[in-house]
């Protein structure tokens, strides 16, 4: 079954605990993200979505330990756990605390969470906390004999379990960066994004913030959270194989290539409408990192100075998807 299914949750009020201020908006802006892709079709369609921000909308524990049950109940291509509120750990384990919590261990148990997890039929089961102590998700239980995380499972955190999990401007800093990537700053040359690559951002981004993220992940095959317009037009990326027709292939450049006359000496030749497009297309390359200039600052200099250009390692690898046809 080719089906995404999202939980959303987020609680700023707590009955006998501190109320918290980021949490709800960033619950509804994470269902507005998963919703669609970022070309408009549908994603997860409409994800189940529990907050809590009164006493008049409580989220108590039970109806979180259902919600959570019914998403890993079936077998969806994703099933997606988004929580932000409170998060305990103790010597027993984590805890995500419901809006009725009266103490801090009285939650859903993250270790129940990876069970349901890892006793569900969904091909992908991707956990993402913005809670305080959230990473201590996944850490085996001795008592345990099985793998702390099953194939298929992936769980991304917005700290570690002794780190606190800050907010800011009336939203998680960890979520923010989520949003961030999922909008498009973590996605591929072909607009996928991915759990790895929604990490690599976060984790980048929060720079000495003392807050860090933890990703853990058991999967096998490609998972793509979210697909937004790639950098780069695909007929573009296409094209490679034909600048580029062996491994190791230089592109050589010469003044032609270049549309502006700034800096064309008499001697030099005309800019060429054909060589035009096809420079085009190579800069656009070498802003994503598929090549280089060689011998030359930057790709104007190579081709006023008649040099060249090469893939590096990242478009040599899409060379070879682009040659054995697999994009």
């Amino acid at each position: 079954m080719n089906t995404k299914k999202a939980l959303v949750v987020g609680i700023d009020y707590y009955q006998s605990l501190p109320k918290l201020f980021g949490c709800v908006n960033d619950a509804h802006s994470m269902k507005v993200t998963l919703e669609r892709d970022g070309t408009g079709s549908i994603n997860f369609g409409t994800p189940k979505l529990l907050t809590s921000s009164a006493s008049t909308d409580n989220c108590d524990k039970q109806v979180l330990k259902d919600a959570i049950e019914e998403l890993f109940s079936t077998d969806d291509e994703i099933a997606l756990l988004y929580f932000a509120g409170h998060g305990h750990i103790e010597a027993s384990g984590g805890y995500i605390l419901a809006s009725d919590a009266k103490r801090w261990d009285d939650g859903v148990s993250l270790n129940e969470i990876l069970e349901l997890a890892r006793g569900s039929k969904a091909k992908n089961k991707i956990i993402i906390l913005d809670s305080c102590h959230s990473g201590s998700a996944g850490n085996p239980v001795v008592t345990k004999q099985e793998a702390a995380l099953s194939d298929g499972m992936t769980i991304l955190t917005a700290s570690t379990d002794k780190q606190r999990a800050s907010e800011e401007n009336g939203h998680g800093v960890f979520t923010t960066l989520l949003i961030d990537a999922l909008q498009g700053s973590a996605r591929d040359l072909l607009g996928n994004i991915t759990p790895g690559s929604v990490y690599a951002h976060i984790d980048q981004s929060l720079g000495n913030w003392k807050q860090r993220p933890v990703f853990k992940t058991n999967v096998k095959t490609f998972v793509s959270l979210r697909k937004v317009e790639p950098p780069i037009p695909l007929a573009d990326l296409h094209r490679i194989t034909e600048f580029f027709p062996t491994p190791g292939f230089d592109f050589k450049l010469d003044p032609s290539f270049e549309p502006r006359d700034e800096g064309r000496t008499p001697e030099m030749p005309r800019a060429n409408l054909e060589n035009n497009r096809k420079f085009t297309i190579l800069q656009k390359y070498n802003r994503v990192n598929l090549l280089v200039p060689v011998g030359a600052e930057h790709m104007w200099n190579a081709a006023m100075e008649g040099k060249s250009c090469k893939l590096t390692v990242l478009g040599e690898h899409y060379r070879r998807l682009v040659e054995e046809k697999l994009i």
